[in-house]
């Protein structure tokens, strides 16, 4: 299939060919038939794409700052790497989609195979999209209409927070798109209704709606305009749809309103608040958060747990339905605010010249009548006879800045790309020369010539897609962790027991070169030495993904694994006993501050301290190792001190984290043959640790593994 996408590299507006995305529980898979053009928001992304990387810098200081303090504590290269990385990941564009269902996911009884629907997918030939986004749209409602139904949520949101009575005078600053639909749903509202927009051709329109439209250009003051209209008391509210980065516009609503006058802001504009103009009127001020209720709420939106309609009566999807009432019922006509329909083939009429567009609502079609696929050729390849020929399963950030980067490094044989999506997959299929995309990662499970896969899905996938590649016959390595459960684990060790292949985890830190010069000054002596290992992991939000326990398995789980790993090579033992304190008075299971004490069976003691609230501009990780009147420092994997050695007393490096000593032994591996490059019994070993970790919080005391 084809679909829209911005690369904010080069700034460049491309139509990719990718895979048919995979309908996801919870969510229904849609042809689409029409999409929607949102010039004003699109215009934003494809001019930020476009600018240079100053630029770009500018329009994002809080970002600078960000960059400039990973370069102290890891260094230029590796920072000026993940800048780029980012830069590199396919920006999707469109929001305002139209077609008909062609799948639905597990979980999904409101919607059947053939309804038409609205949503807010993307310009794509398919896109899956969460149930609690999508809207039925009746009958008498045609496609090109239906496209509005986004954009009209969006004005929606802005009138429900402002909330405007029958009678008020409102003013809409910016007749855009969205200011045009919501000055008409404000006239429906029985408001009076004024507009500001230095476009003529908008006014116009808006004039023609019987709206009081002005073009300042013309020398209105709006200021003066809004008080003479009103007799001097001032409008009482303004919801700002325009895009401008002028601080003039926020003020000048101000000193239009009346006393306790109330402002929301739907637009992007230039927010330097004089107190002043909002003190003396006692003046609201708040900011609309795009369609309603449930935005950004992965509860709501992507987990499809809707808010009772008693407690919030308008979400993000009830807004669709009611934008599609109101089109339905006559009470917003949008078909005149049409100015070009274009075929998808033809999108650069519109992204070719954006910045000098003149249209209001551009409609994209589709008349796709091939037969979706999971899977598109990149490259031609031949994989004949060659073993270690690999399928990567999984295509988020960090496959895309440290996996597949790595594994070019070690001239790895990849056949394959996965990605729900199809999109990203496809993307870096392209920047790494692989063979193949897919949506569909089963199909790698199937292909004979791939003989390990890699699995960089997230946390929870992992166990289901390791047993599932091992059933296959396929050796396997999982981004780490490998298990979120001991019968997750349970089930990875009895099939592997069943198989004649190997199983690999992503504990890189045992393969980082000052790790192995750590590992080579201790000797192999077996004796007990102590560890202090420092994690200053860095503070991430409640409601990301990895604190979720069910799909990250929190961070102890998700991330300390690591360390714990790194303490098992140190010491050459094995874990037989673990204890985990956590910070605070009643700290949760899904903790990430918390020291974890670990007890080897030859006697070494290692204390893992794994901390969230530290600065992100001290050193990520730390290591201290204390052994027979000797001592070993190693900070963030550049710099490595000894004391009470012979020689050298120091070492350094470029930041170097094991990835490419990892897979570069893994390749070797799987194509010569000989031991596992981490034995298993020890990868189960770690993996226990970090559950016994959580249980020993839980049940406060030492658990024996």
């Amino acid at each position: 299939m084809k679909q829209i996408i911005q690369d904010l590299k080069n700034g460049n507006t491309l139509l990719e060919e990718v895979p048919v995305p995979q309908v996801k529980s919870g969510c229904v898979l849609i042809k689409t038939t029409r999409s929607l053009v949102s010039l004003g928001t699109e215009r934003m992304l494809v001019e930020f794409g476009k600018a240079n990387l100053i630029q770009k810098a500018k329009q994002q200081p809080d970002k600078v700052k960000m960059v400039l303090d990973k370069v102290k504590t890891d260094g230029l290269k590796p920072t000026m790497n993940s800048v780029f990385n980012k830069l590199n990941q396919p920006l999707p564009l469109g929001y305002c989609n139209v077609g008909e269902v062609a799948a639905i996911g597990k979980g999904v009884t409101e919607f059947k195979v053939g309804d038409r629907v609205a949503s807010n997918g993307n310009h794509a030939e398919y896109v899956n999209v969460p149930k609690n986004l999508v809207a039925k749209i009746p009958d008498n409602i045609s496609d090109d209409e239906a496209t509005f139904t986004v954009i009209g949520a969006i004005g929606l949101q802005g009138i429900r927070l402002l909330n405007p009575t029958f009678g008020e005078t409102i003013v809409v600053v910016g007749l855009g798109l969205i200011g045009l639909v919501t000055a008409e749903l404000l006239m429906s509202n029985g408001c009076n209704v004024i507009g500001f927009d230095y476009d003529s051709e908008k006014v116009k329109i808006a004039k023609d709606k019987g709206i009081i439209a002005i073009n300042p250009g013309d020398g209105t003051d709006q200021v003066k305009f809004a008080m003479s209209y009103t007799n001097g008391i001032g409008v009482d509210g303004v919801i700002i749809t325009a895009s401008n980065k002028s601080n003039e516009i926020i003020s000048q609503s101000a000193n239009m309103c009346r006393k306790r006058g109330r402002i929301v802001l739907v637009g992007v504009i230039g927010l330097d608040i004089s107190r002043a103009d909002f003190f003396e009127k006692e003046i609201s001020f708040q900011v609309s958060c795009s369609y309603g209720p449930g935005r950004y709420d992965e509860e709501y939106e992507q987990k499809g747990n809707d808010y009772p309609i008693g407690y919030v009566r308008w979400t993000e999807k009830r807004n669709f339905e009611a934008i599609l009432a109101a089109i339905s019922k006559g009470s917003l006509n949008v078909n005149h605010l049409i100015t070009e329909r274009i075929s998808l083939s033809d999108y650069l009429k519109i992204y070719g010249n954006m910045t000098n567009s003149k249209s209001i609502a551009s409609i994209i079609e589709y008349d796709s009548t091939e037969k979706p696929i999971s899977t598109v050729s990149i490259k031609q390849k031949s994989f004949e006879g060659k073993k270690g020929v690999i399928g990567v399963v999984g295509a988020g950030n960090f496959t895309s800045a440290v996996i597949l980067p790595n594994l070019k490094k070690v001239n790895a044989d990849i056949k394959y790309i996965a990605s729900s999506g199809g999109l990203t997959s496809t993307v870096m299929a392209k920047r790494h020369s692989i063979a193949k995309s897919t949506s569909d990662y089963k199909e790698i499970l199937e292909d004979a010539e791939v003989d390990l896969v890699f699995i960089t899905t997230k946390h929870n996938m992992h166990a289901t897609m390791a047993l599932e590649t091992l059933k296959a016959k396929k050796s396997v390595f999982v981004e780490k962790p490998l298990a979120l459960t001991a019968i997750e684990l349970e089930k990875i060790v009895t099939e592997y027991n069943n198989q004649n292949v190997n199983v690999s985890v992503g504990f890189n830190r045992r393969f980082a070169p000052l790790a192995k010069k750590m590992k080579k000054l201790l000797g192999n002596d077996n004796v007990p030495i102590n560890i202090i290992a420092t994690m200053n992991a860095g503070f991430i939000p409640a409601d990301v993904w990895v604190h979720d326990l069910k799909v990250g398995g929190g961070r102890i789980i998700g991330e300390a694994c690591h360390f714990i790993d790194l303490c098992t090579y140190l010491s050459g033992s094995k874990v037989k006993e673990v204890c985990m304190n956590a910070m605070g008075a009643n700290p949760e299971e899904n903790t990430d501050n918390a020291s974890i004490i670990l007890k080897y069976e030859n006697g070494t003691n290692a204390v893992i301290n794994y901390f969230a609230n530290g600065s992100k501009s001290y050193s990520k990780e730390r290591v201290e190792v204390y052994s027979a009147e000797r001592t070993l420092i190693m900070d963030n994997w550049r710099k490595l001190k000894t004391f009470g050695f012979k020689g050298k007393g120091s070492f350094s490096s470029k930041q170097d984290k094991g990835h490419y000593n990892q897979f570069k032994e893994l390749i070797e591996q799987q194509r010569s043959g000989g031991s596992a490059i981490i034995p298993f019994d020890e990868i189960v070993n770690a993996t226990k640790a970090s559950f016994a970790a959580i249980e020993s919080l839980k049940k406060n005391s030492w658990i024996r593994l």
